[in-house]
Order: structure tokens, then sequence, then C-alpha cells
């Protein structure tokens, strides 16, 4: 057994994104308890500070998807509460999470971003959205990619090629979030780099390139098994794959953010990487990107996730 002692992992959660962090939290589980871990999973309910209360967790490994989850709220508590915890802290999470704000600080580091526009629903209703939708389509143009500021699994996000279909976009954008992110779709390789921290400095794991079947990496083509191809190490030229580990680097620098991160990017057909976001609690289902990162690298994921949670504890 391992000289850990019980590590709490919290899962569930009341997003939209509640299913894919049960999954993602049975596997961290099942993983941690294959390398000796004695291991607890709660969800984030209102039970749980009465339980960490009673029997305090030596660390707590956050595996909790979308608003809550990732928007440094449950972080926090976890502060308060002198837990130490696998992840990035609240203020971090804050500015990572809000996919505009991510935007314009990993730009000021010298990152490279697509155009874009931020429209709150309010601005958008208020301001008549027709005009408002074709001034953004004069600026930025088509193809558009529109998401909403603050989310994950591609909820709300739609790729609209001709500009009868941007009002539905924006439709299905709002029913996620009440600000839409409306920037210029860059053509080219879907890749994801996984930046990892044990305690001896960020490294860039190989690219996990990412090939949909239907062409769009949405919710079903994520979180169905055989919808996506995922190529691990990515197949990118070696000058392309240093210069998109060179930017999840500087995207996870830049925004102060510590053991885990998955930087989504598109490698355009000239080789040059493009930021999208970042995810500060990315998904360890069997079809999630960074078990497939940790394997490319020949890391095993429950050795990976032990090793977190101590370095968790000893930086406490």
């Amino acid at each position: 057994m391992s000289d850990l002692g019980r590590a709490l992992v919290l899962a569930g959660g009341l997003s939209h994104e509640r299913d894919v962090s049960l999954r993602s939290g049975r596997r961290v589980s099942e993983a941690l308890r294959a390398v000796g871990v004695e291991v607890e999973e709660r969800d984030a309910d209102s039970s749980l500070l009465e339980a960490i209360h009673e029997d305090p967790p030596s660390a707590v490994f956050p595996v909790l998807h979308g608003v809550a989850g990732e928007d440094g709220a449950i972080r926090e508590v976890l502060d308060l509460l002198g837990l130490p915890y696998v992840g990035s802290t609240a203020q971090a999470c804050r500015s990572a999470f809000d996919k505009s704000i991510a935007k314009t600080i990993v730009s000021a580091a010298g990152v490279r971003v697509a155009a874009s526009v931020v429209l709150p629903h309010e601005t958008f209703r208020e301001l008549g959205a027709s005009t408002v939708l074709r001034r953004i389509v004069d600026r930025l143009g088509l193809p558009l990619v529109v998401k909403p500021t603050r989310g994950g699994s591609a909820l709300g996000c739609t790729v609209v090629r001709h500009i009868e279909d941007l009002p539905a976009a924006m439709v299905s954008c709002f029913a996620y979030g009440d600000v839409a992110l409306l920037e210029s779709h860059i053509a080219g390789t879907e890749v994801a780099v996984t930046v990892l921290d044990t305690g001896d400095g960020p490294r860039a794991l190989p690219a996990v390139e990412i090939v949909p079947d239907g062409g769009v990496y949405d919710y079903a083509a994520r979180y169905n098994a055989g919808a996506t191809e995922f190529v691990a190490p990515a197949r990118l030229s070696s000058e392309a794959a240093e210069a998109c580990a060179a930017v999840a680097l500087d995207a996870h620098r830049a925004l102060g953010l510590r053991d885990l991160s998955r930087t989504d990017l598109i490698v355009d057909h000239s080789g040059r990487p493009w930021f999208l976001e970042v995810n500060v609690a990315p998904g360890m289902t069997d079809t999630s990107l960074v078990p497939l990162a940790f394997e490319a690298a020949g890391y095993e994921l429950g050795v990976v996730c032990r090793d977190l949670l101590q370095n968790a504890v000893h930086r406490s």
C-alpha cells in the first residue's frame, strides 16, 4: 500500500459535464487503487464539507468539470479547509476558465491567437442581433467558431460557415452561457498538449492529434468510443511539435497554472500553432486526451496521479 494515506477524488457536481466528471473520477480512482493508494470518491454536494470535517483526507484530487469545478470555487473552499489538492490555485483557475480572459493573457505573453469578439447576451439582444452579427462577419469573416466563454466539452460550440446559420449558433451558445466568444476559424490539425509537473518543473508531453469522423470535435465525438481517431504522438514535423510544446508551456506559465493542464491548439498548414483554450481539470475518461498523452510519454496513469497527490502534500 502507498504511504500517502487516504486520498479523496472529487467528481460529479451539477454542471452540464457531470456525467463526464463521474467517468473521469471513476477512472482516476481505479488507477490510484491499482498502485496501492487508498481512495474515497465523493460528489461535490451538501454532505461534502461535513464529511471532510469529520475525517479529513491526506489530499484531494478534483476531477470536477465545468462551472464550479474549473472556475476556482471548489479550490477556494479547499484552501479554506487547509486541504492540499492537485491542480491550479483558485485565482489561476478563474483566469484560465474564461476563454476570452485566457486568450488575452496568453496573447500578451506572445502566443498566437485567432481574432475574436466577445458578445454578452444582453448586448446581443439589446443592440439588434442581425446588425451586430453582420458587423462581426464583416470584421472576422467566415467560417467562424461560436462558443461560450466559460465551459468545456464543446457544449454550445458551433463552426459557422454560412451567415444564415449564425443566429442558430448564437442561440445554442447562449443555452450554455451568458457570454459568447466568436473567433475566426483556423484551418489545420487540431492537437492537445498536456503539461505535467510532479515537482520537478513543468514539461510538455507528446501532442495528441484529434481526427473526428464527422470533421468536428463536438461532445459526441469526444465521449463516444470510436467516434474520433486519436494519434499520439501527433503526426507533426519535429519543428511543429516543438512549437506546440512551447506554446503549451508558455500558456501554462502565463496563466500561473500548476501540476496539470491541457492546452488545445490548431496547427495551420504552415506548421504554426494557434492557441484555442486551456483546461485546468482535463478529462480522464477512456476517450480523454490527457491519459493518451501519458501513455505516449510512457507514463502509467495511476503512478502519475499518485505523484501529483504526493507533490500536493509536500507543497502544503
